[in-house]
């Protein structure tokens, strides 16, 4: 699934010889004087408050201002590790170019070789440089373990011209997305998917409320949550991310973008920013998890199109709600379960964005269900109560708002 453009609501096309962050070879200087230059197209500020002072409240710490264990490759190292990036060693291809595997010196013990993921970008991608740049502002310097870690990147001169590189952890368990795929021949266990579900909101309270700036993920989707060997997800491509708006501000003024079907509305009709719009995203992500469906599939009739107009009128009931659970789960033993993560998952999208739970309390939901499930800890209160006096809030004397749009 891609990602556009929105205006108004419309979609709208569009190892030893490694060097060290603090090398000053052309390299790193290269890279250093593009993320001086691009680094303030990660915050897009409300024009209200543009000022300077506004400017450099909101300006992210880029690897020249915060420590950073990123190391710095050339292009004769990467096609090295993954064999003249061949297409044998392709393992995945999106807006930003293509990502294959390959195996890099360790940087604590030179003598081993570890996986990686390299992902090249495109002359023609979607995505392009001042993406590149965002990732590297980014994950170089954040970190936690929802959050696919970043190893270096590269910014180097061949036969092509500048060559931009990432280099990430390598995830083998490939994306959440692929698993709930109807082609998979592994489809993702009940259990195996709320940890995905308390794995992502780990990571997005994180970027949200965990530092001493704030990180709007924008395009979080059931494609960008990889899974490692033991199969943790970890939120990944933060080429959308933007930071959070700087105080006395309540949003962030954007261009509209994201994925179609995962964007909040009141984001697409106005780009207006907040980590309310993260939180939407997370609830049509909790609904892909029940159903096994994606957002928007053009391939099913026309009234099942749109996961979220679809599932409405299934919502009421116990036997109706079982219809909408994916059909390759066994539906009996998980159905309370179920039910309890849509019910969180209806506050996340709440129309109204300031009526939105913050992801930490979403989390702490999560966790909640999760505990009852597996019957670990003291008897919980029951999801209900955790929610009623949000909910509440939706209703008002003139008018009865849904819970969900």
């Amino acid at each position: 699934m891609k990602c556009f453009s929105f205006y108004n609501g419309e979609k709208k096309d569009e190892p030893k010889s490694t060097k060290s962050v603090s090398d000053r070879s052309n390299n790193s200087t290269y890279v250093g004087g593009e993320m001086r230059r691009s680094g303030s197209e990660l915050n897009s500020l409300d024009v209200s408050g543009n000022s300077t002072d506004a400017l450099r409240r909101t300006s992210l710490p880029t690897l020249s201002q915060r420590t950073s264990n990123l190391r710095v490759f050339t292009v004769s190292e990467l096609k090295s590790a993954t064999k003249n990036f061949g297409r044998s060693g392709m393992i995945g291809e999106g807006g930003f170019g293509c990502v294959y595997k390959g195996f890099i010196k360790s940087g604590e013990d030179p003598s081993t070789k570890i996986e990686v993921a390299v992902k090249q970008l495109g002359r023609r991608g979607i995505q392009g440089h001042r993406e590149w740049v965002t990732e590297v502002n980014v994950l170089g310097v954040v970190e936690h373990p929802n959050l696919v870690k970043l190893v270096g990147y590269c910014a180097d001169d061949d036969e092509r011209g500048i060559q931009r590189l990432l280099i990430y952890e390598y995830m083998p368990n490939r994306s959440v997305e692929d698993h709930l795929s109807p082609r998979t021949d592994t489809p993702l266990p009940w259990a195996r998917r709320l940890k995905v579900a308390q794995d992502a909101a780990r990571g997005l309270t994180y970027l949200h409320e965990e530092m001493d700036f704030q990180i709007i993920f924008r395009d979080f989707k059931s494609s960008n949550i990889l899974l490692d060997e033991h199969w943790n997800a970890k939120l990944s491509d933060f080429g959308l991310a933007r930071l959070g708006p700087s105080e006395g501000l309540t949003h962030v003024s954007t261009a509209a973008v994201g994925t179609m079907g995962y964007a909040a509305p009141e984001y697409v009709q106005t780009g207006r920013l907040t980590s309310r719009s993260d939180v939407w995203s997370y609830g049509v992500f909790l609904y892909e998890l029940i159903t096994g469906r994606r957002p928007i599939d053009r391939n099913r009739p026309k009234k099942e199109q749109k996961l979220l107009e679809w599932i409405k009128p299934y919502l009421s009931g116990g036997k109706k709600f079982q219809q909408i659970l994916d059909p390759r789960l066994e539906r009996k033993s998980i159905i309370r379960s179920a039910q309890k993560l849509a019910i969180v998952a209806s506050r996340c999208l709440v129309r109204h964005q300031k009526n939105r739970p913050k992801m930490s309390e979403v989390l702490g939901m999560v966790n909640q269900i999760l505990e009852s499930s597996t019957g670990a800890g003291s008897p919980q209160p029951p999801l209900k109560s955790l929610v009623s006096r949000e909910a509440s809030k939706e209703t008002e004397p003139k008018h009865k708002r849904k819970i969900m749009d």
